[in-house]
């Protein structure tokens, strides 16, 4: 099980994933600093760390690397999850205080994902709002 990413570790990795492609500590530097002051060090510092815990591959590129997420943040939202359920003393009663927790939105992405599984093809669940499966349109 992974563990829980730091919040500078979750803001690097959130744009990783959401950029989906190869990223350079400047590109990741320059979107961090429109919401706070950080300097290339710092940058370059957790990526290496993220790196070195198997957060993300590098190739070197020049004197540079670029880094690209090993999983995406569906598979560690999903691991994080399983850990917190399997540490339970009553699994049921976490589920049903947990499912006790969710907004209808999320309900019905439970719903929308029981039926991908039951269905046999859980790669084709698809973000909120992200219309139906490419499999069915």
């Amino acid at each position: 099980m992974p563990r829980r990413l730091g919040e500078l570790e979750d803001a690097v990795m959130t744009r990783v994933w959401q950029w989906n492609r190869p990223v350079t500590v400047r590109e990741v530097l320059e979107d961090l600093q429109k919401e706070r002051s950080i300097a290339y060090t710092t940058v370059m510092t957790v990526l290496d760390n993220l790196h070195q815990k198997g957060w993300v591959r590098r190739e070197a590129e020049g004197r540079a690397y670029r880094y690209e997420a090993v999983s995406t943040r569906a598979a560690y939202s999903a691991a994080l999850m399983n850990e917190a359920w399997s540490v339970s003393d009553n699994p049921a009663a976490a589920l049903v205080a947990f499912f006790g927790m969710m907004s209808q939105e999320q309900r019905q992405a439970l719903r929308d994902a029981m039926r991908v599984v039951q269905a046999g093809a859980p790669e084709e669940v698809q973000e909120p709002g992200a219309g139906p499966p490419e499999s069915e349109r």
